[in-house]
């Protein structure tokens, strides 16, 4: 392990002698990840990139890209763009990144089933705020909006996530 590395455990995300209170998804952690069963996918995931609403938050790190009103994240398996960030208009499934809660406001972005993805084993891991304390997510890993921004102001691209 490095100083980078973030380690779920049963407490919380423990990170730089802190343990920071999270949610996983509602389908537990799994080995077999699969779209749409709700799990946070067992493994050592990579940060490798971040997004945040500019009209919502400033710039958190340098390297932070903005989320613009048209921006997608496809979750269709049947389609070339699948678990990559898109445009609207888009034809195919699709989560809106630019959402109208606060979920997405600053996001940092996992290497599961990236770049090239596997149809079928599941889309887009986040770190993302909870919507609320204990809450479950459809497979990301959520927590309060200050420990997130603590969070990504202290990790870089290429930190690990390592889910056991």
């Amino acid at each position: 392990m490095t100083p980078q590395d973030m380690v779920l455990t049963p407490m919380g995300l423990r990170f730089q002698g802190r343990v920071i209170p999270c949610s996983i998804g509602k389908g537990g952690i799994r080995s077999d990840k699969r779209e749409g069963d709700g799990a946070t996918p067992h493994g050592i995931h990579r940060i490798v990139g971040c997004l945040y609403r500019p009209d919502r938050i400033p710039r958190p790190v340098g390297w932070a890209r903005p989320i613009g009103p048209g921006d997608l994240w496809s979750d269709d398996p049947g389609c070339p763009d699948y678990n990559l960030k898109v445009r609207a208009p888009y034809c195919g499934s699709h989560e809106r990144l630019s959402r109208a809660d606060r979920l997405y406001d600053l996001i940092l972005l996992t290497d599961w089933n990236w770049p090239v993805a596997n149809p079928g084993r599941g889309s887009a891991i986040f770190l993302h705020r909870w919507r609320k304390p204990g809450h479950p997510t459809e497979g990301c890993v959520a927590m309060a909006p200050g420990d997130l921004l603590w969070l990504t102001r202290k990790l870089a691209q290429g930190s690990r996530l390592i889910v056991d």
